[in-house]
């Protein structure tokens, strides 16, 4: 009786640990939207050796000097048909507007090594783009991880930027710690989004998701390929986009693009970034920073904006969150043209 006992004991440890192996390493597949061909796509080929996907809104009429370059969150962020229509009439302006996806994600080519996505790469990337375009100076509008890029950018080639608006701007790299229980103002009036981007990871996070990031993270290897990473990264985006609207019912629903090894694997370079704040501290850069009410983004990663560039507007946009465009297109563009025109 005994014998039988632990036999059974046994085999059902064998069997817990096949499932087990099967839940890590068999590849899994999910019902998502895969990535499209956007019309006019076009091609950069750079010297780091990153292909990148872009399209180019034209300037209408009398041509402003400087280009507008728009940067993605993400990190490894991608460009939807839905930024290129927000945009474009800022091309009626006169801007030539850029919106690329960045390496590792949307049309844009997936890196071997993994390793090879940093922080770093992706602002090197954003100046052979600048070169490319020929360009003194650009415009950058940099939305949540793109704000973060851009002041990476702007730390290193602060007399190519004639201007810069942050959108839901992420920490300044690499993040300082104390800032995320920084306390906004009480006058600002600001409000804890409805669901937050911990729930959505909980939510579309399996084993075997943990297990790819995991080891993404601590050997710099791919265990799924970059196909089914991307379309868990899609899965999770759709979750995600919840986290950044006050009205959880606005929220949009997921697109293929999204990177998932340039998300984790550039967050995994943040605090290796050289700290850039003392180029950044007092430069006259005229400065746009846009905060939705409901920002997941903790106030004190906006506040040392305000305190680095001094030439700077701050404007809290009502019931929206972190993706302002989502729920105030016509206030986020009104905003932005206001700006760019003054």
């Amino acid at each position: 009786m005994k014998k039988n006992f632990f036999q059974l004991i046994k085999y059902a440890l064998l069997l817990t640990l096949v499932a087990f192996m099967l839940a890590v390493f068999m590849p899994r597949s999910y019902d998502v939207p895969q990535m499209h061909k956007r019309n006019g796509t076009q091609y950069w080929e750079l010297q780091t050796g990153s292909t990148i996907a872009y399209t180019l809104v034209p300037a209408k009429g009398p041509k402003k000097p400087f280009p507008i370059i728009y940067l993605q969150g993400g990190p490894g962020g991608f460009i939807s048909d839905r930024n290129i229509e927000m945009f474009a009439p800022l091309s009626e302006d006169g801007f030539d507007i850029y919106l690329y996806d960045q390496i590792g994600s949307g049309l844009s080519d997936r890196l071997p090594n993994i390793k090879d996505y940093t922080a770093d790469r992706h602002k090197i990337d954003l100046e052979e783009i600048i070169q490319k375009i020929g360009t003194t100076q650009v415009i950058l509008i940099g939305q949540s991880w793109g704000a973060s890029l851009a002041a990476l950018f702007i730390a290193d080639n602060p007399e190519k930027v004639e201007s810069v608006v942050f959108t839901g701007p992420g920490s300044i790299l690499p993040m300082r710690e104390e800032l995320k229980s920084a306390n906004p103002p009480d006058s600002l009036n600001l409000r804890k989004p409805p669901y937050s981007n911990m729930e959505a990871i909980d939510k579309s996070a399996n084993i075997r998701s943990e297990v790819v990031s995991f080891w993404a993270k601590s050997f710099g290897h791919k265990l799924a390929s970059d196909k089914e990473a991307d379309d868990f990264q899609t899965s999770l985006n759709h979750e995600q986009n919840k986290a950044t609207v006050c009205d959880i019912s606005k929220a949009l629903k997921a697109e293929g693009g999204g990177g998932f090894y340039a998300q984790v694997m550039t967050a995994r370079s943040f605090n290796e970034v050289i700290d850039p704040r003392q180029r950044l501290r007092g430069l006259k850069i005229p400065v746009l920073i846009m905060k939705g009410q409901c920002d997941n983004q903790p106030w004190g990663f906006v506040n040392e904006y305000l305190e680095l560039f001094p030439n700077h507007q701050l404007i809290i946009v009502p019931d929206a969150g972190h993706a302002i465009s989502v729920e105030q297109p016509e206030l986020y563009l009104k905003i932005i043209r206001e700006f760019l025109n003054q």
